[in-house]
């Protein structure tokens, strides 16, 4: 058996499991329609197909309210009212079964529903739907992965700041998710002109300006962002310095090999990839 939780913008959670709020029945955790767009040429027998564009998510959740009398009932009727408020905005559902948890950003579509009559409440009962929009239709890991900048070959029997290992300019990133996976890089200086390639697909990401003796560069494929913060916290803007020739690049299905690099010697330095793998059911 599964449990779901929402967390809406404010920090507001709500449990459905057991008591007080039971899950009865939830639709919507896989199915999603798709866009298939195609093009026919003249005389053309069939269709080309171009793209497939997943539809965002609607997700329905039937549960009962538990009260002790007809006040608690109430109490935890407002309850989920204000928890599940459209006018809150995006919020966080997350999927647990066993170790496995999946998470994915919904917002209320309405109100929560509470039928009326004998079969749906009384005293201590109350039925309860919830309507569900996740505008990207993709549950998301909420481990996120970090690829390791050191790879550990030594260990001394003492600890402190001292670390040994093998420098790694190149890596192996395996993405077995259903969709490619946007990613954030953290660069540390100092470098010239750092640079992210992935040799999969030949995309990289270039930034022709010098990073700093204790600032790191932080790269945000998912909304194509990039900044160097300094050690105060500090950020500068590198946007027009961006090699026109970059492209934000998402990890694709299977291996993918990244390497960083830059016009001087970066020896000694670390670079973090931080990931979540997509997926289009749970």
């Amino acid at each position: 058996m599964f449990k779901l939780i929402f967390e809406n913008s404010r920090g507001e959670k709500a449990e459905l499991f057991g008591a007080p709020f039971r899950l009865i029945k939830v639709e919507g955790l896989g199915e999603v329609n798709a866009d298939i767009q195609t093009q026919r040429s003249p005389y053309q027998d069939g269709e080309t197909l171009i793209d497939v564009m997943l539809d965002p998510r609607h997700i329905t959740v039937e549960l009962k309210i538990y009260g002790k009398d007809a006040a608690d009932t109430e109490a935890k009727r407002r309850l989920i009212a204000s928890i599940f408020n459209p006018k809150l905005g995006l919020g966080t559902l997350k999927y647990v079964r066993g170790n496995d948890v999946k998470i994915i950003g919904a917002i209320a579509e309405s109100v929560p529903s509470f039928p009326d009559g004998p079969t749906n409440r009384n005293s201590t009962f109350q039925k309860v739907l919830l309507f569900l929009k996740a505008p990207n239709p993709y549950w998301r890991s909420t481990t996120v992965t970090e690829e390791p900048a050191f790879e550990p070959k030594f260990r001394f029997p003492f600890s402190g700041p001292f670390i040994m290992g093998i420098q790694r300019d190149k890596r192996i990133i395996n993405n077995d998710g259903d969709a490619p996976a946007p990613i954030n890089v953290e660069f540390f200086g100092p470098a010239l002109n750092p640079k992210i390639i992935n040799n999969t697909t030949g995309q990289f990401i270039r930034i022709r300006q010098a990073l700093l003796e204790g600032e790191r560069m932080m790269i945000d494929t998912s909304d194509s962002s990039v900044y160097f913060v300094d050690e105060d916290g500090n950020e500068r803007d590198v946007f027009p310095w961006i090699d026109p020739s970059t492209t934000f690049f998402d990890l694709q299905l299977g291996e993918n090999e990244i390497e960083y690099s830059a016009d001087d010697d970066i020896q000694g330095a670390i670079v973090n990839i931080r990931y979540s793998k997509l997926y289009n059911a749970v």
